[in-house]
């Protein structure tokens, strides 16, 4: 009885093994997702469109996942100074991430100059308005509301304000200007119908819903100050090594080629 009683035991014990291990198989991850990291981006709205193609496709090569935050460079540089839990911080103007590296806030040798804007004169379909005139079709007195994003935190704004000033139509047409948020809420003052026209970036405009929705005039470089744009890594990152995957990966030739279809110039 002794025996029987012994090998019952055995069987048993022997069942919660199997059952462990089983368990351990079932829920471990995959091998290629071991390691698996969360990130926080904070990404200027200009990457609205790249952002979205390019991000599932990053998830999709590391097993990461990306908590993607889109905004205006300036108010995101305010969060950051003020401890916003950011891993990694895309501006459309490489300064702000300058000066956050001058501060000791980010990882040293993380600074990446990714792209250079462009910005376009944009509006609808259903306009009349001749966009072969360029800024010059401001100046129409047809025009009520003129949309640019808020030229004191979004670099798009303060580019849009010195070609402007560059044609000699901001003094006309200053008190017809309606200002976004971030270029993005920008674009939607003009899609929606709130605005007649607009200046907005590049990437939006050649994006497809726009690109399907309106026209645009791309409004030359020598207007404005380049819109130099660039990335970094926050040193309160929790996951570095997970950002500078993603880095990698813009860098790479399947992020390059997704920046450039968006109308970014890369940097040289």
């Amino acid at each position: 009885m002794t025996g029987l009683t012994h090998h019952m035991r055995s069987l048993y014990y022997s069942g919660w093994v199997a059952l462990l291990v089983f368990l351990v198989v079932v829920f471990m991850p995959p091998t290629g997702s071991a390691a698996a990291e969360d990130i926080t981006i904070a990404a200027a709205s200009d990457l609205n469109f790249a952002f979205k193609e390019l991000v599932p496709e990053y998830e999709k090569t590391t097993g990461n996942h990306v908590k993607l935050t889109l905004g205006s460079s300036g108010n995101f540089y305010a969060q950051i100074q003020n401890g916003a839990p950011f891993d990694l911080y895309f501006s459309a103007d490489i300064g702000y991430p300058k000066k956050l590296e001058e501060a000791g806030l980010v990882v040293p040798g993380s600074l990446y100059p990714y792209a250079v804007g462009r910005i376009v004169l944009w509006t609808g379909n259903e306009s009349h308005l001749d966009l072969s005139k360029g800024l010059e079709v401001l100046r129409e007195p047809t025009i009520k509301k003129i949309a640019i994003a808020n030229p004191k935190h979004a670099p798009y704004g303060r580019a849009a304000v010195t070609a402007m000033e560059y044609f000699k139509v901001y003094d006309q047409v200053k008190d017809k200007l309606i200002l976004g948020e971030n270029i993005s809420q920008t674009a939607q003052f003009i899609e929606s119908g709130a605005c007649d026209i607009g200046i907005v970036a590049l990437s939006l405009a050649i994006a497809p819903a726009m690109k399907a929705a309106g026209k645009y005039w791309e409004i030359p470089a020598t207007a404005h100050s380049p819109l130099e744009q660039g990335a970094v890594i926050l040193k309160q990152s929790k996951n570095p090594e997970a950002a500078r995957q993603f880095l990698a990966f813009i860098k790479g030739p399947q992020g390059q080629e997704i920046m450039k279809r968006y109308g970014f110039t890369l940097p040289s």
